[in-house]
């Protein structure tokens, strides 16, 4: 047994050198979460004058529990298998037991720590409970009177202290190795001693944890660019328009009958009109263009009348004193008709510009 127990601490130790994660990779927080777990190991009691070594037995557990916060949590411990005791020279017997508990579970590393999650925990156990006892036949059959030896069943109260390590391995899963120190009734192991018989136990465990939640995600700061002051407004001079001189210019028809070629009367007059506007502005110039209607003639004899139309014009400038290179001539005939009614296109027009 001894052997046993050895290479089981040695095998938990091997399991602690493996690496575990670091709080700032968690992405999860380190509590609440609740667990399920299971446990193996040895367990012995404390007989009056007997040898403890020679009452060790197999012991296991199985629990179910939480941690509210990362310092505090509890848990619901179901032990049991059997028990030794024995009697001086040499008798030793055994029994059945189950042992129930309600355990308050303390984290001292991060009660006292500065963060709220370690790799290795170490936590400090206390609870109350009930121990059930029963098959005491090696006892209640053999030759030793025992006055105070149970038979059927014993129910017995149970105060457990103890501690823990516990490592985790994994987001969900940790190795455990727990001792704890079991107070029962007097004659739990059949003796009468005047004081609680005693139960030592020594597991080792894995645990698989659920339940958690996940850290919230907190944004890195963003740095924030120092706003630079606006730079002053210039207001440019919008510049000043150009006042736009329009070019004087004059538009002058001159209506005939038919044949005639020179303006009489209030044609005459506009003519007149006509000289003394490009005389009022040197710098104009004007096109002379004449015109026959298709109504009356031939385009041949309609050519000729409009030509000298046009011609009658310019000389009647020419002769008021307008200088020739001022004035342009042209004839159209009766291929133009720049009227809708016919007899408007015996027509000479002079445009001034």
């Amino acid at each position: 047994m001894k052997k046993l127990l050895l290479l089981a601490v040695m095998a938990f130790t091997s399991v602690l050198t493996l690496s575990a994660q670091e709080t700032s990779e968690l992405d999860y927080k380190p509590a609440p979460y609740m667990f399920v777990g299971l446990q193996g190991g040895l367990q012995t009691t404390i007989a009056e004058d007997y040898d403890m070594s020679k009452l060790i037995t197999p012991t296991a557990s199985v629990s179910f529990g939480a941690f509210f916060t990362p310092v505090v949590g509890a848990r619901l411990h179901v032990n049991g298998i059997w028990n030794k005791s024995g009697i001086k020279p040499d008798f030793e017997y055994d029994y059945s037991y189950v042992t129930t508990d309600l355990d308050l579970l303390l984290n001292l590393c991060t009660l006292f720590g500065r963060k709220d999650y370690y790799p290795l925990n170490v936590y400090l156990i206390g609870g109350v409970g009930l121990n059930y006892a029963w098959d005491n036949d090696d006892l209640t059959n053999s030759a030793y009177v025992q006055p105070f030896a149970w038979d059927d069943y014993r129910l017995s109260h149970n105060a457990r202290v103890g501690a823990m390590l516990d490592y985790n391995i994994a987001k969900h899963w940790s190795v455990n190795l727990e001792v704890s120190a079991n107070s029962l009734g007097d004659r739990y192991n059949s003796q009468v001693n005047q004081k609680d018989d005693w139960q030592l136990t020594a597991q080792l465990g894995l645990a698989y944890k659920f339940g958690f939640k996940k850290k919230p995600v907190v944004a890195a700061p963003v740095a924030v660019e120092p706003t630079p002051e606006p730079a002053p407004v210039v207001r440019k001079e919008e510049p000043k328009p150009v006042p736009v001189v329009k070019k004087p210019e004059m538009r002058t028809e001159i209506f005939y009958a038919i044949r005639e070629t020179i303006p009489v009367g209030a044609e005459k007059a506009k003519v007149d009109r006509l000289i003394q506007f490009l005389k009022q502005n040197p710098g104009t110039k004007v096109a002379v263009t004449g015109y026959a209607d298709i109504g009356t003639g031939n385009p041949q004899i309609n050519m000729g009348y409009s030509k000298g139309r046009a011609e009658n014009v310019a000389k009647a400038l020419t002769d008021a004193g307008i200088a020739a290179d001022r004035i342009t001539v042209d004839a159209k005939g009766d291929t133009v008709q720049p009227f809708s009614e016919n007899d408007k296109n015996r027509v000479t027009i002079a445009i001034a510009e």
